[in-house]
């Protein structure tokens, strides 16, 4: 195919856009000749950086590009870019107006199937049919082969060279295992019980693990603060960073520990392996880190599972809710199976000192 210049269109939420990423890593892997315009919030623009002849352009849809007087503006913009094709990623009100002032225009195009007929019946709690669902960053890459472009998702994790944060170069040089860990998510049926990392902070000994905390708003910072408090093992990374600080952070950890949130998609972009936690979400919907493992998912199956796709809806199961199966004794076992041939090495690299 000759030089084309494809508009990308995905606008939130932070976990999907992180997984366009992923996919527009390979597309342009293997489409050399592609120049390609992303248009994404802009606090997601970190996301797409080293990926070769990509513009970034931001949307602002509480400000300039508010409404569909904001989104005329918008393609006004975009125009400037001389496209060829447009790729929509999200399908939702806003991209299909924005999709539409392009199809008017004589542009051609594709637009994401969001499967939601499929995802009903995943979900739903009578007649459930319980089978896995197109993963979604393969329904982006039908997109973009809708537009003619071949696409292979080699589905692996690539570890990134990035530099380390000045503020952590002493604890990520330090000899100890170092697990990253993003306990909180939009939806609260997606959280585990903070209690439960108590648990987790008390059994790993300070001398061996770092723990680091990632994700949230205020309430959560006030959280993670009072672990750092309480466990010296443990830090808080939460309004320290930013988002490429964060990445740069993640692709120098041994191991990350996510909810079903955008802390695995951000681990899979510098290729960090994932625990992931589950409880009403499932990760049949789709929705797993790109090139994370199913066995990394931890989780207990019950005929009740999943009750959402977004994990907006309670989960009760056996009298409890659907994340609470996931016992602390569960997440200790698969964290001790996992850094124990981390652990041997640093013990026997002490033994040389």
């Amino acid at each position: 195919m000759k030089t084309a210049r494809v508009l990308v269109i995905r606008f939130s939420a932070m976990g999907d856009v992180a997984m366009v990423a992923s996919v527009l890593r390979e597309l342009s892997a293997q489409h050399k000749q592609i120049e390609l315009i992303m248009v994404s919030r802009p606090q997601f623009v970190a996301f797409f950086d080293g990926i070769p002849n990509l513009t970034f352009h931001p949307i602002f849809p509480d400000d300039q590009h508010k409404g569909a007087k904001g989104l005329w503006r918008l393609f006004n913009e975009l125009k400037k870019y001389d496209i060829d094709y447009v790729a929509d990623l999200h399908n939702n009100i806003r991209s299909r107006i924005l999709t539409l002032f392009f199809k008017t225009a004589g542009y051609r195009l594709a637009i994401l199937d969001k499967a939601r007929h499929r995802k009903k019946e995943l979900t739903r709690k009578r007649y459930k049919i319980f089978k896995p669902l197109r993963a979604t960053v393969e329904r982006y890459a039908d997109v973009f082969r809708a537009l003619g472009l071949s696409l292979k998702l080699s589905y692996q994790l690539q570890r990134e060279e990035r530099p380390i944060p000045d503020a952590y170069q002493n604890l990520l040089t330090s000899k100890t295992i170092k697990i990253g860990i993003a306990p909180f998510a939009q939806h609260p049926y997606k959280v585990w019980k903070p209690s439960h990392w108590n648990t987790i902070f008390k059994t790993f000994p300070t001398s061996t693990y770092t723990f680091f905390i990632f994700g949230g708003g205020k309430q959560e910072l006030e959280t993670a603060t009072t672990w750092g408090e309480q466990y010296p093992h443990v830090h808080n990374t939460i309004g320290q960073l930013g988002v490429k600080g964060e990445l740069d952070l993640i692709s120098h950890l041994d191991l990350m520990i996510s909810m079903d949130s955008s802390g695995m998609h951000m681990a899979s972009l510098v290729g960090t392996r994932c625990l992931s936690i589950w409880g009403a979400t499932h990760p049949y919907a789709g929705f797993l880190g790109y090139g994370q493992s199913t066995e990394d998912c931890i989780q207990v199956e019950h005929p009740n599972r999943p009750s959402s796709i977004y994990g907006n809806k309670s989960c009760i199961c056996n009298g409890v809710e659907a994340i609470d199966l996931v016992t602390p004794e569960m997440v200790v076992e698969r964290i001790q199976k996992e850094t124990l041939p981390i652990s041997k090495g640093i013990s026997q690299s002490r033994g040389q000192d």
